[in-house]
Formats: structure tokens, sequence, C-alpha cells
């Protein structure tokens, strides 16, 4: 037993004594309060809610199918209740340590994805020296398909290119890999990466023992979000197994496997498909991992899980409690010990959720997002830079993005509770509830044959898709409120620069780096240690490394197979068709010196009288940036219909009172129509259903309410002022 895992034993007894010692609490007497009913709260409720139906307005229903109750009760939730569980027992529920983040904080693992080098090493000095605690290093995508950088596009995209020994030792120099973990995701195969860093450290004197973290692939997420694989997945199997048996051999601590459930979640996934499609993915890699050789508890050491977190801060804080005690009963199904059920979990801001209007609310979004990731007993967590989804972040979005962990940690005490919501009559529920859901749904995919069988059969595709569309629904009609994008749009906000990367700069220096040292090493004991490169020998890809081969070339010398393919899971965010709306109207006023859908609001009556009205209006229309033009109200019809035809504007909405509507829609809807032929006419509110065909007749096109689709209402008239 571990000296670690042997404190931890005796931290836990002592605390089983404690509370065994503490059971006779004094008696407190409540008999001053009159305990109210289930029936008398509801009541009140209902008499609060105005005539609204409580099951409608009480009981909010979830993308999972789980519905969230208005209270939940020890009586109906006793028999789920952790009474005889510490964190650190039995399948992990509560945690996988007993002291949860109070002897271990959890990991912080800023983004570090400066295209250069030696740019790149300088932040991730930085971030450790500000506060971040783990080396997370984030490469583009001509590194992570191992492109010869001659042949590459988009140098420096997402993240650092590397393509040399070189790079790597610049990459890596003075950082101290002892102290801390490094972070790298690989892409379809760790083997390149992974050999190119060992040879970095070798070279350099270090000791490759005490390298830790995890430089891990994830082939069949590549699959799902690129829709092929370069090679073949067997194949990639191959170079998975070799890589893990090496590091179970020379660097204990490191892993190679970082299964991640970006692309499920990008794709809009519920947090059910999420979980239950990344457990998939990882026991597919489990199955393939023991057929080559490695032991279960060797397999399943190797592997770190990577999950985003998302809006709803419950349902986050109750898919990590579930996670681990399912995964503990999988790894256990497979013999392994119980070290080996513990799951390692990372945690990100899910970017489906985030905006490029408005993009200061981000920081509010990823707050709430750690710190649903931080109840529910994550390990480590990258909280993204709030400009994220617009460009690579700077000094300022990094240090808010790294602060807000240190204050949660420091500030706000959260190292100190111990699985802080157990014993939560809502979370243990909900805990309960997405654990069976996502268990059933992940035996779906093994009763599909797996997780690369469903996706060639468009299972999770299709699944994923419906979801998707439901959000996308939600988001239009503004049932889901999007704060500065389809709800208070911020119309005085001067856009981010998205400082986008000069690509053909990027490449430029990055081929005289690289021909740099190629000039320095010799060539021909490069093409030698490339020609005896062998996929099930780690050693001689890492000699390939050491004599200077490129990634590129040590992609070219492992082989390529035949590619799978599949339909790929296409990337989103939530708020995508608001921001493509308001683009266009934005690129419209520039292109037509400031020309707009003007919006006339035919206010009625005093403003008590119409102001509620045409607020919600105002903010209804200006979504799509379009021109609202309010006042004061108007006494008459004529008097509004005059300045209705004065402000020659594309669409007109009368706001009033329902009371006031039916004297005046008759009068004014036809003398709208009258002075603007070609506008829209909308009403403020609904029609009572004898009165519709009232309004139909008077003129009203449409209504603006709470239940119209907002997108819709707002392309229609996009359309009409020939805004594409």
């Amino acid at each position: 037993m571990s000296d670690e895992k042997q404190k931890a034993e005796l931290d836990l007894q002592e605390i089983i004594k404690r509370a065994e010692s503490q059971t006779n609490f004094p008696d407190v007497p409540l008999d001053e309060f009159t305990a109210p009913t289930y029936d008398e709260w509801k009541e009140a409720c209902i008499e609060l809610l105005k005539g609204a139906p409580f099951d409608k307005k009480m009981y909010t229903k979830t993308y999972e199918g789980i519905t969230f109750e208005p209270m939940y009760f020890r009586a109906t939730t006793e028999d789920i209740l952790p009474k005889n569980s510490f964190p650190g027992m039995n399948n992990y529920l509560r945690g996988a340590t007993v002291n949860g983040y109070v002897n271990k904080p959890w990991g912080i693992a800023q983004t570090c994805d400066e295209t250069d080098p030696a740019e790149n090493n300088e932040l991730l000095q930085r971030e450790i020296a500000k506060g971040s605690t783990i080396y997370n290093i984030k490469v583009d995508n001509a590194t992570l398909k191992a492109i010869d950088i001659k042949d590459a596009e988009n140098v420096g995209d997402v993240g650092v290119n590397l393509s040399t020994l070189g790079d790597i030792e610049t990459l890596l120099k003075d950082l101290k890999l002892a102290d801390y973990p490094i972070y790298l995701y690989a892409g379809e195969s760790s083997m390149p990466l992974l050999s190119l860093i060992v040879a970095a450290v070798k070279k350099n004197g270090g000791k490759i023992d005490s390298l830790k973290g995890v430089v891990g692939a994830d082939p069949i997420g590549e699959l799902a979000a690129n829709g092929k694989v370069d090679q073949n997945l067997e194949k990639l199997f191959d170079e998975m197994a070799s890589a893990a048996k090496w590091t179970v051999k020379n660097s204990p601590e490191l892993k190679t496997l970082f299964v991640k459930s970006d692309v499920y979640s990008n794709g809009g996934a519920n947090d059910v498909q999420e979980i239950a499609y990344t457990l998939a993915t990882a026991v597919e890699y489990i199955r393939a991992l023991m057929k080559r050789g490695l032991t279960i508890d060797e397999a399943a050491q190797q592997i770190m899980f990577g999950f985003s977190m998302g809006e709803n801060f419950f349902m986050q804080v109750a898919k990590l409690r579930a996670v681990r005690p399912i995964w503990a009963e999988i790894v256990k199904a497979f013999g392994g010990n119980e070290n080996s059920q513990i799951a390692h979990v990372h945690g990100r801001p899910a970017l489906f959720f985030k905006t490029t209007y408005d993009p200061y609310v981000n920081m509010l979004r990823n707050t709430t997002e750690i710190f649903s990731g931080v109840v529910g007993g994550l390990d480590s967590f990258e909280s993204a830079p709030f400009d994220e989804p617009i460009r690579k972040g700077d000094e300022f979005s990094r240090r808010i993005a790294r602060n807000i962990q240190i204050i949660l940690q420091e500030e706000f005490g959260l190292l100190q509770p111990i699985d802080p919501a157990g014993g939560s009559w809502a979370v243990e529920t909900l805990t309960q509830q997405i654990k069976e859901k996502i268990w059933a749904e992940f035996q779906a995919i093994e009763g599909k044959g797996g997780i690369i069988a469903a996706l060639k059969e468009n299972y999770p595709q299709d699944s994923i898709a419906k979801v998707l569309a439901d959000r996308l629904k939600a988001a239009e009609s503004r049932r889901d409120r999007i704060v500065g994008t389809n709800m208070y749009p911020n119309m005085t906000e001067e856009r981010l620069d998205p400082r986008e990367e000069n690509f053909d700069d990027n490449k430029k220096s990055r081929v005289a780096e690289v021909e740099k040292f190629i000039s320095s090493i010799d060539g021909n004991a490069v093409k030698a240690a490339v020609s005896a490169i062998k996929v099930a020998e780690m050693d001689s890809v890492i000699a390939a490394a050491a004599a200077g081969a490129t990634i590129a070339e040590i992609r070219q010398a492992l082989g390529k197979g035949e590619s799978e393919t599949v339909n790929a899971i296409t990337a989103h965010r939530r708020s995508e068709k608001f921001e493509a709306l308001r683009n266009a109207t934005e690129k419209f006023k520039a292109d037509h010196n400031g020309d707009n859908v003007k919006i006339f609001l035919a206010n009625m009556g005093p403003i008590p009288q119409h102001k509620a009205r045409a607020d919600f209006t105002t903010g209804f229309l200006q979504v799509g940036a379009f021109q609202v033009l309010s006042n004061d109200g108007f006494k008459t019809v004529e008097d509004c219909a005059a300045a209705a035809k004065e402000s020659v504007a594309d669409a007109v909405v009368i706001c009033s009172t329902d009371a006031t509507y039916p004297e005046i829609v008759p009068a004014l809807a036809p003398k709208l129509h009258e002075v603007l032929p070609n506008a829209t006419v909308y009403l403020a509110g609904t029609a009572p259903a004898e009165l519709v065909e009232t309004y139909k007749n008077a003129g009203i096109d449409d209504y603006i309410n709470v239940r119209s689709n907002c997108y819709q209402t707002l392309v229609a008239l996009q359309k009409k002022k020939g805004i594409n």
C-alpha cells in the first residue's frame, strides 16, 4: 500500500471513530414553530402564482429527460442517502479521497496556446508563477495531424506548433516537470509527441520516471469529431498499447489516453449522452489494450477523462458524482482493483454555451461551471478565457480565468468542505436519476457492439442531433435565455478585436526554425533511426526522435492504414444563429450608410398604459440589432398614424393593454396599413380567441409576445428588408 493510500486509510478510520463518538446529539426543541404540510405550502404557492398552473411553473423539465421538482424531501430520498458511506469509500460516489481537497487542491490547468514554442514556454512559466499548478499545453491542428511544416496550413490556429526535437526542448526549457504535471492532448495517437517529449527530457538530463500528467490520445473522439481518422483504428490501438506499455514501465505517473467529451458536448448533447458516450469510448480502449497484453489495472490507469461543464448547475454536480460509481463498477467488472476503479476527471467550461456578443457574460458562465465541477469533485480544471469563442486569450482574459479558480480556492474556502453536495435531498435524487439514465444509454451503446459500431450506425449522431434541435428551438423562442444575445442585448457594445493570426507569417517563422534545426543534425543518422521504427517498440520511436526525426517523419514511419469514416458530429454553439442574424444586420448597416430595419412603436395612451409592452417589444427587436423608434405615447389613432408615416418604418408594433385593444386595434391598424402600405403590423401581446378574427380583419399581421419565436420573427423582418 502506498504512503498516500495508507495515510488516507488512517484518516478515514479517525473520521469514522469521531463520527461514532458523536452520535448522541442534544435534543433541540422546535415546538415554537408549526411545521407546514406540503399541501399547505402548495396552496400558498398557487396563491402567489395568481392563476398560473402549478405543475407547469414549479416543475422544470431538462434535456436529460429528468424533471426538477419544486421541493425534495427526506422521506422520498431516504433509501438513496449515503448514510453508511464516507468519501473515499465504496464506489467513490462521494469522492475518490477521504479528505477531498483539504490535502490536495484540485489542479489549476490554464491552457497555453501561443504559436511559437519559445513564447509558449514563457507563457507556461508565467502561468505557474501566477498560480496555475499544471502545464497545460495546447497544440495546433498541424501538430495534432503530424503534418510537415512545409505542407501545413493555418499554422498556430489553436495552439503551439511543434515539429522537431528542438521545438520540444524550447517548449520545455526550465519547466519543473518533476513538480508539476503536464497536460497535452495528442489527437489520434500519443506516440509521436510522447516520443519527442521523452527524447527532449532525456537529452537535457531529466528523469523520465518523474514525468506525470497526461500526453493523451483519443482516436475515437477524433473519428467522431472529424468523420475520419488518418490511420486505421486497429493500427492506432497498436500504437496506443505500445505507448501505454512504455509508460507503465518507465513513467508510471504519466497517462497516455485523454478521453474527452468535447465532441459530444460541442455537438449539443445532453449530459446523459455526453457521459455515456465518453464512458463507452473508454471501455473500447480498455478492451483494445487488454487484447494487446495490458492488464485491466494497467489499462484503466492510463485513462484520464475530460468532461465539459454546462450551464445547468445541479445537473453538472450530479453527473460528476454519478460518473465515479459507474466507472468503478465498469472497471470492477473487468477485474480491476480499487485503485484502478478511480476515475481521474479533468473539467473545462462547455464552449457550446459561450457567446461572441457581450462576451464578458462568459466570465459569469465560466464561474458557475467551475463551481459546479468543484462541488462535483473533479481533479483538475481548465478555466477558459472569456474571449475563447472569438480569439486566443490575452494577458487580461487568462488572468481573469485563472484567478477565478484561485479565488474559489483561497477566498471562498472551497477546499474545505468534503463532498459538499453529499446528503442533499435534491442532489442525491438527481445523482441517482442521471446515474440510471447514463447506465441505460451506456448499455444501449454496448448493445450495438460498442461506440465504434454505434457511430457507424449513426446512433450517437442522430440522438445528439435531436437534442441540438430542441436546444436551438428553445433558444429561438427564448425559453432558454442567452444573456446578451437572445435576451438583454447590449446595443452600445463595442466588439472585441478578433486579433486574427497571420498564418503566412507564422508559417515562414516556423519553417525557418525547423530548417535551422534540421541543418544542425546528422541526416544519415535520422534516416537510419527512422527506418528502424517499429510500432510495437516505443523505444525505437524515441530513438528516432532523439536522432532528430520530425513529427511528420515519425508519423510516416509508423505508417498509415485505410481510414475509418463515420458521419461527423459537427461542433455548434447555442447562440450561433442569433449571432449570425445580428452580424447580418450590422453588415447591412455598414454597406448601406447606416440604413437598418426600422420598427415604429405605436404606443397608445399614457406611459403607464403602454410601457410594459413597449419595453418588452424593444428588447425583443433589439436582439436583431434593429432600430426601434419609440415615443411617450399618442392620445389619438390619427396622431399615431401620422407619426408612423413620417417614420417610414418597415414594421409597426401596437403597444397598449388588453383592455384598450378592442377599441384601438380596429381603428388604428387600417390607418397604419394606409400610411405604410409595405409595413408589417404587429400587436404586442395576444388576442383572446373571440377577437382573433376581428384583429386579423383590421390588419394585424402577427403578434409579439413571450410565446413568439423571436428568431423567426427577426429573420422575416430581415428578409423583407433585403438582408440575407
